[in-house]
């Protein structure tokens, strides 16, 4: 079957954004307002959505409504949440509401406000394959049109100078569970689509839920509040040691900034990945808020005498897994301290077991010649967010939300976005569209400090004197 081709450009875009979550979401908006920067982004949904299945009424962005699209790096954009809420007649609520943590409802519409009115993106819009012409000095991009039912209804290829990826992650299920996932009967699914399977939960004999981050709490909790007292008949499971709160002390919290950001992008590889590995606390715990709420409604069913018969264990992981019948699972369990084993069944399953990385090789298979590559296999990315590539490819490609290994745990959190994308959008056009702070954290995080501790400006000339000089 043959389509008729999109029409695109016959010179060369500036940039092609490939994937429109929050990240080139961000990019695009501070990307807007360059005239020198012709640009496009594609996305293959039919419009913008961040995890709508764990819109869970009451549920807050766990980084503060300043963390939105573009105020860290222009707080003057027409693009803010605050700009969002004036359009909206909402700027006095918000203020008298004091709510320094949006709803991720709120925040899933803020995003889709600012997709709806910014141009530049093109929907329902599947990038195919990416390849480097070294006779044009340019990226082809291929792509194909998507109808409403998401068929293909056009073909189309667009040349570019440079490129962002943004495709974001999936929902990552444990081998053991995948053969339980896709078998039809016994529910068993991902948090991710927890909203759509609500109520078929809710109704479920017994639930399980594995997965000890937030949103395994944030799904217990729901449950929890929603079963009868004394039959609630749930299981928490997760292979932490605890049920651990987030770190989310100040200094803590500059572990999320660009000095870090530098800092860990600069140490030895081998260093980087164990750190990385012994770092979870400070992006998979769970707010503190959430753990106290479900420790309050499990307190609250034990007023009247007996325990709510609701299991909660952490340093738990799933061996196997097999369908008892057509009704139940059963889930081989392993405590990981005592070393001991026993089984449980249930009648369904909610897996919290997070999300991964969309891997980068199939969309870059035909730049795989000219990547360079750690000791893992795993792409190099230099400081500046950019796949180390052959020197004979003179066009660049940026990578978001797909660095953990070469920039720490600030690379999936949203309040690095704006930050990322200004720093990307003065790589390319090599001027500084969004001058960059060269500060942003008291904590100095190796001996060998930068050149200027304090910022120029925020020197004193001379001491001020404590007495009046005659």
């Amino acid at each position: 079957m043959t389509h008729p081709p999109c029409h695109e450009p016959a010179t060369p875009r500036d940039l092609v954004g490939i994937g429109i979550g929050p990240c080139n979401l961000s990019l695009a908006a501070l990307a807007h307002p360059l005239p020198e920067l012709d640009a496009v982004f594609y996305e293959q949904r039919p419009g913008f959505d961040w995890h709508p299945g764990l819109l869970i009424e009451g549920t807050t962005v766990q980084v503060p409504f300043l963390a939105d699209l573009v105020t860290l790096a222009d707080p003057t954009s027409p693009w803010s949440f605050l700009n969002y809420l004036k359009t909206r007649e909402r700027l006095f609520p918000f203020y008298f509401a004091e709510h320094l943590h949006i709803q991720r409802a709120e925040y899933d519409a803020y995003c889709r406000w600012v997709a709806q009115t910014l141009p530049g993106l093109r929907f329902r819009h599947q990038v195919d394959a990416v390849r480097w012409n070294p006779e044009r000095d340019v990226f082809e991009v291929d792509f194909t049109q998507l109808d409403a039912d998401g068929e293909a209804e056009a073909l189309g290829r667009t040349y570019t100078r440079n490129i962002v990826l943004g495709i974001g992650t999936a929902p990552y299920v444990p081998d053991p569970l995948k053969p339980l996932v896709d078998a039809p009967g016994v529910p068993v699914i991902h948090a991710a689509d927890y909203l759509d399977h609500r109520e078929s939960l809710r109704a479920a004999g017994h639930v399980t839920v594995v997965g000890s981050g937030q949103s395994g709490a944030e799904v217990f909790l729901d449950l929890l509040r929603h079963r009868p007292a004394g039959r609630e008949k749930l299981h928490w499971i997760g292979r932490t040691e605890a049920f651990a709160p987030m770190e989310y002390s100040k200094l803590g919290l500059e572990h999320f900034t660009p000095d870090y950001t530098r800092y860990f992008h600069a140490l030895a590889e081998p260093v980087r990945d164990r750190l990385v590995a012994a770092q979870w606390q400070l992006y998979k715990g769970i707010d503190a808020g959430t753990l106290a709420a479900i420790h309050d409604e499990l307190y609250r069913r034990s007023l009247h005498g007996g325990w709510p018969d609701a299991v909660l264990t952490p340093g738990v992981r799933v061996r196997t897994a097999g369908r008892i019948a057509t009704t139940q699972i059963e889930l081989h369990l392993e405590h990981l301290q005592q070393g001991s084993r026993s089984r449980l069944t249930t009648d369904a399953v909610v897996l919290a077991t997070g999300y991964r990385g969309r891997p980068l090789d199939r969309i870059l298979a035909g730049l795989d010649p000219y990547m360079r590559r750690d000791s893992s296999e795993r792409p190099r990315i230099d400081q500046e967010f950019r796949l180390v590539l052959d020197p004979s490819v003179t066009g660049s490609v940026h990578v978001q939300n797909a660095e953990l290994h070469t920039h720490g745990v600030g690379a999936p959190d949203l309040g690095l976005a704006a930050w990322r994308s200004a720093t990307i959008l003065n790589s390319l056009t090599g001027k500084e569209p969004y001058p960059l702070p060269p500060r942003t954290a008291f904590t100095s995080f190796g001996l060998e400090q930068p050149a200027a501790r304090v910022p120029q400006a925020w020197r004193p000339e001379r001491l001020t004197p404590l007495v009046e000089e005659r």
